[in-house]
């Protein structure tokens, strides 16, 4: 099982001093997350992203990518190009952050690019129920 899926944390979110609902404090993992659920760890997930165009004006999925999985870090550009063939769009697509569909389509790309497998759809919806 993959890291992100034993820390209920499918999009790998860094420990940073930000606490989330439904978060284990303090996480046993010393670099990652870890959430009480995988409908946890999705709200996570779709909520920072929804972030990511609130307070950091990311635009496109390929915007939304760079600040996800930094080049430092990743291959961007071809985390980039893998979540767009999983949700069928564009790189310069613009996602409604507060449509179900789409933030639930792009949390389980996320997801199958950070853990190999595909997402379980009933739990990205949980966890939109949960924001």
């Amino acid at each position: 099982m993959s890291r992100g899926l034993r820390n209920c944390n499918p999009g790998n979110i860094r420990n940073s001093s930000t606490v989330w609902v439904g978060e284990i404090v303090p996480s046993k993992d010393r670099a990652f997350k870890q959430f009480k659920s995988m409908a946890y760890g999705y709200r996570a997930v779709i909520k920072l992203l929804q972030n990511y165009r609130k307070l950091h004006n990311r635009q496109t999925i390929a915007e939304f990518i760079e600040r996800w999985a930094p080049p430092k870090e990743n291959n961007t550009s071809a985390y980039i190009s893998r979540v767009c063939r999983e949700m069928q769009v564009p790189s310069t697509y613009v996602p409604d952050i507060e449509d179900r569909e789409v933030m639930c389509a792009f949390a389980a790309a996320i997801s199958q690019v950070e853990n190999g497998i595909p997402a379980v759809k009933s739990d990205i919806e949980k966890g939109w129920e949960l924001l």
